[in-house]
């Protein structure tokens, strides 16, 4: 570093991938092909530099056409060169009581978890200076609350997925947003791109 440089606050950016897709798809549904790292960049400051993004999420099951848009989008991601986190994806029966319907619930496993120790560990290692958490799920603020308690010189600051506000993550937070269409658009994959290996991966032509 040159003499005289001001030293950078170090963020780390934590993804809960299933909380921004279905956020984000529910007001906005023109918007999955989403550039996860480029949407990571754009909330960098001046001040701050970006050394890590973290995706968490599940492989789906027992849905061939999902199945393969999620492959289509992984790999998209994967060319970005950040680390994808993976959890569990379950289906189990239910039921209604009245009527006697039944059907398969899918449910996804985990990732609250793998949130939390990524955050709590990375503070360990001082990894970050900023941890800035995209999600809405309240299960996460006791990790937050744990980072702010036993590491006072850390923040964490989290970006609320739209319709995923919550006041008790808020609360916690030193610092929160709520993202706009107007990033989530301007974060998008272009329509096709090339992987490391020469294959040329196309959006899925359900998202066009």
């Amino acid at each position: 570093m040159a003499t005289g440089e001001e030293k950078k606050d170090r963020v780390v950016v934590y993804i809960d991938g299933f909380n921004l897709y279905f956020g984000m798809t529910s007001a906005y549904p023109d918007v999955k092909w989403l550039d996860v790292k480029k949407l990571a960049e754009s909330f960098i400051k001046s001040n701050q530099e970006l050394v890590g993004v973290r995706y968490f999420t599940s492989r789906v099951s027992n849905d061939p056409p999902k199945e393969r848009r999620q492959r289509a989008y992984l790999s998209a991601l994967g060319s970005t060169g950040i680390e994808i986190i993976y959890g569990h994806y379950k289906s189990k029966p239910a039921s209604c009581f009245s009527c006697g319907h039944s059907w398969r619930k899918n449910e996804e496993k985990m990732t609250d978890v793998n949130i939390a120790v990524s955050m709590l560990a990375d503070a360990m290692d001082d990894n970050y200076d900023v941890a800035f958490l995209i999600s809405g799920d309240s299960d996460l603020v006791p990790p937050i609350r744990t980072v702010h308690s036993k590491f006072p010189n850390k923040r964490v600051v989290v970006a609320f997925p739209p319709n995923r506000h919550n006041n008790s993550v808020k609360n916690v937070a030193r610092g929160s947003l709520i993202i706009g269409k107007a990033k989530l658009k301007a974060a998008q994959f272009p329509e096709s791109l090339t992987l490391d290996n020469g294959f040329e991966l196309q959006k899925p032509a359900e998202w066009q």
